[in-house]
This record gives C-alpha cells, sequence and structure tokens, in this order.
C-alpha cells in the first residue's frame, strides 16, 4: 500500500471516494407508479465523499 507521508485515508468513506445509497422497501406505502406496477422502494443515489471531495485520501496535518 503506497501512500504520500502526509495523507492517510479518509475515515467517512474508508478510502472509496463515494458515499453509498441506501434503499427503504416497505409495503404499506406506495412510491412511484412506473408502468402498470408500483415501486415500494425509495433509494438514494450514491454521492461524492463531502470529507475527501471524491479522492479517497486526507490530509493527515502530521
Amino acid at each position: 500500500m503506497t501512500q504520500e507521508k502526509n495523507t492517510s485515508i479518509c475515515p467517512t468513506c474508508e478510502g472509496k471516494k463515494v458515499i453509498a445509497g441506501t434503499c427503504e422497501c416497505n409495503m404499506e406505502w406506495r412510491g412511484t407508479q412506473k408502468g402498470d406496477n408500483w415501486e415500494d422502494c425509495q433509494c438514494t443515489p450514491e454521492v461524492e465523499c463531502p470529507t475527501c471531495h471524491g479522492t479517497g485520501l486526507i490530509k493527515s496535518g502530521k
């Protein structure tokens, strides 16, 4: 594992560069109708990590 001496792996995204989206499914509520089917799941999209801005690394400050 090669890293610059003044950087470390981002603790927020754990070096993955993005925060994964999440999905919640519930038969009790109906979200969106797609064609003849109702979509019971609400999902958030994957977003760039706000801590490292998509680099996967942060400056360690040492």
